[in-house]
């Protein structure tokens, strides 16, 4: 997502952040084959996991989750002050019915990351055409 806020010059606009709901790889860095599938597409991961706070929620407009598990994580720290913010990921891709889980890619054999990538990447360009709509955003001049 941020390569593709970039690309549109909109990253003064639009800011974004990645957490997962439980704690055990707080401070890593981007799993080696993720990092190396993200890299053949000339995309950097240099964030380090975090754990999602219920804070987070008043600082973002958008709480994206992968799967139904922390779909349902996220639901139950959202109540219903903020619940209006959650959604799945993959909704934001017409080609996914709705309420799809970003399939774990350990288990997708030797395309698994590459497979998982494609799906996020198309999810996140339409949801950056949704941002940009919903909120009349245009790239800054320089």
């Amino acid at each position: 997502m941020i390569r593709l806020i970039q690309d549109r010059g909109l990253e003064e606009q639009i800011k974004v952040d990645s957490a997962g709901t439980a704690s055990y790889h707080v401070g890593e860095p981007a799993d080696p084959r993720s990092a190396q599938a993200a890299k053949k597409r000339g995309i950097n991961l240099p964030s380090r996991a975090r754990q999602f706070e219920a804070e987070d929620f008043q600082r973002f407009d958008y709480v994206l989750a992968c799967d139904k598990s922390n779909y349902t994580e996220l639901r139950r720290l959202a109540g219903s002050t903020h619940e209006h913010k959650l959604s799945m990921l993959l909704d934001f891709d017409p080609s996914n019915p709705k309420q799809t889980s970003v399939p774990d890619p350990y288990y997708g054999g030797e395309r698994g990351f590459e497979t998982v990538l494609d799906m996020c990447q198309s999810a996140c360009e339409h949801l950056l055409d949704h941002i940009i709509e919903e909120h009349q955003i245009t790239p800054r001049d320089d």
